[in-house]
């Protein structure tokens, strides 16, 4: 065996998929970044409804130009609670059938413009202001990536022909007979397990084909157990999840292996020579060129829609039983004896792949933050008028500003990491703001605490408050509270005239703490309050100042104020 040559081949096609798998990635990135917005809206659309399941599936898999990405973000999704069961398998429903988008791209007969294309593109990409231009360059160069690797695997399969070894070792794996049909399914298995792509083990099976190394019955049961393989993704991001989490990778490796084992079942009678029907020529058909070179015009076209028949078809015969797949999975993977601790935040690493959805998770969790800090006013309400010490209420609220340092220490890892990658400056943006407004939360948390501290530090020296400054505390409480909702529905509904209007009203509650600090300042005279209690007024009314102004400041962030 000539080592030399085989040496080249081995670089060739190793090369070239490491160029595809890169395309892969930079297509993806660059469409995410294009249609960030759309994605949002898409995923925002998901119902109980499988058919709009399916669908938003198929539309999401379409932008991001992989299941499995898919898969894994439906997995975080669920594992998060922002998704339930039966939602989660009509979305994988649809990514099944989103990928094959992938195989129908890679028929295209352009594989000889894919460095030009790169060329033209990665211009654009690295020298272009306008955002838009640059991100759909980094597309188009991804899709260039995609062919000019797909040319250079297919260049290095053609000199195996000429070796007799590796001709007898691909004869061993011939789908010959339905023993051949489950052999060669397994080794696709395992090239995609391998490779954690399908796209990449589909495209290294097109390389082969069109170079006659495997006939079409031998690539498509490559095709379908490479089905099976790409669940492998899912079901390792599940690890460690929660168990509606576990059980969504479940229903994807259920739906693909019962899939699999009834089309290989009928795939050499039946399914394969219906695709020769569909695509109009026989897939094995070979021509010769006029430079002598050897051709099969069809084999592409017909691997694509192997693939494509495949995920049609398993998915309208699943889409009735959704129900039952979730029934099917619940029962292998049952509810833990003791309750789940439930997740300390909605921020799940499995979302970084998809920057526009994972910045739409952060921002939940500044939803959440926003609450929160509303249900510690609520309660320092209650301590307020309480007659007797409730230790457990006390408890909750020191409880809950520990729980906000933790949480604003997740968000801004997860940023930070979401950030770090190619993402389009809308996402830096809403990031950054962000990473703001968690930090306004977290000291509105604080300033919170400090004030029951206050009032903890009176009863525990003994100090009394003039029934008028409890009332003043009781007043000022509910304005900052009320103030501080106003703040978080314009958070939430991103109302910038109503975050300006609070920002113009905030001077009210400053006025009020004035008119109270005189007030004080008139009874500390008057000596009816004593000297050490007048500082722990004096503190608390600091508090309250403090938290208004922070809440100020998530307001300024709102309107795009520095």
């Amino acid at each position: 065996m000539n080592t030399e040559l085989l040496f080249s081949i081995v670089v060739e096609v190793i090369g070239g998929l490491a160029i595809f798998l890169l395309g892969m990635k930079y297509m993806s990135e660059g469409m995410q970044a294009v249609a960030g917005d759309r994605l949002r809206k898409i995923i925002s659309k998901i119902t109980d409804r499988r058919v709009m399941g399916l669908l938003v599936g198929l539309m999401v898999t379409c932008i991001v130009q992989s299941s499995s990405v898919t898969t894994v973000m439906v997995v975080g999704l669920v594992n998060s609670s922002i998704m339930t069961l039966t939602q989660a398998i009509g979305v994988i429903f649809g990514a099944n059938i989103g990928t094959t988008i992938t195989g129908w791209l890679l028929t295209l007969k352009i594989g000889k413009y894919g460095l030009p294309m790169l060329a033209v593109a990665a211009f654009f990409f690295l020298f272009s202001k306008n955002e838009r231009l640059r991100y759909t360059g980094m597309t188009i160069m991804g899709i260039g990536m995609i062919f000019y690797g797909l040319e250079m695997m297919s260049s290095g399969f053609k000199p195996l022909r000429s070796l007799p070894e590796f001709v007898e070792w691909f004869h061993a794996f011939q789908a010959t007979s339905y023993l051949g049909v489950l052999k060669c399914a397994l080794v696709g298995c395992v090239l995609t397990m391998i490779v954690q792509s399908s796209s990449a083990t589909l495209g290294i099976t097109m390389g082969m084909a069109s170079q006659g190394l495997i006939n079409f019955e031998t690539a498509g049961a490559l095709v379908l157990g490479e089905n099976i393989g790409t669940t492998v993704t899912a079901f390792l991001a599940s690890l460690g999840t929660s168990t509606n989490a576990r059980r969504a990778a479940y229903a994807h490796i259920v739906f693909n292996l019962i899939g699999v084992v009834w089309i290989t079942a009928i795939a050499l009678p039946l399914y394969f020579p219906i695709i020769g029907k569909l695509i109009g020529g026989d897939p094995n058909m070979m021509v010769v060129l006029d430079g002598g070179e050897e051709s099969f015009p069809h084999i592409m076209a017909a691997i694509a829609m192997v693939h494509t028949g495949f995920n049609v078809t398993n998915s309208l015969i699943f889409l009735p039983f959704v129900g039952l797949l979730a029934k099917l999975v619940t029962k292998m993977v049952p509810d833990k004896g003791v309750e789940e601790v439930s997740h300390l935040t909605y921020l799940d690493v499995r979302m970084l792949d998809t920057p526009a959805l994972g910045i739409v998770q952060s921002g939940k969790q500044i939803q959440f933050m926003g609450e929160s800090v509303e249900l510690m006013l609520e309660k320092l309400d209650m301590v307020l008028k309480a007659d007797k010490v409730d230790d457990i209420l006390e408890s909750k609220i020191f409880k809950r500003e520990e729980i906000l340092d933790n949480v604003q220490k997740e968000i801004m890892v997860f940023l930070g990491e979401l950030i770090s990658g190619q993402v389009p400056h809308e996402v830096m943006e809403t990031s950054r703001r962000q990473m703001r407004m968690a930090d306004e939360y977290e000291s509105i948390s604080d300033y919170a605490a400090s004030v029951l501290k206050g009032l903890c530090k009176l009863r525990d020296n003994n100090l009394e408050l003039a029934p008028e400054g409890i009332q003043e505390f009781i007043d000022l409480n509910q304005q900052v509270l009320e103030y501080i909702q106003k703040i978080n529905r314009a958070v939430l509904t991103e109302d910038e005239q109503a975050a300006d209007d609070l920002i113009a009203n905030s001077g009210e509650i400053t006025r009020t703490m004035k008119n109270y600090r005189q007030q004080h300042l008139s009874r500390l005279a008057e000596h009816k309050v004593s000297s050490l209690s007048s500082l722990v007024y004096t503190d608390i009314l600091n508090n309250y100042r403090r938290m208004k102004d922070h809440a100020l400041n998530i307001a300024e962030v709102i309107v795009g104020e520095k």
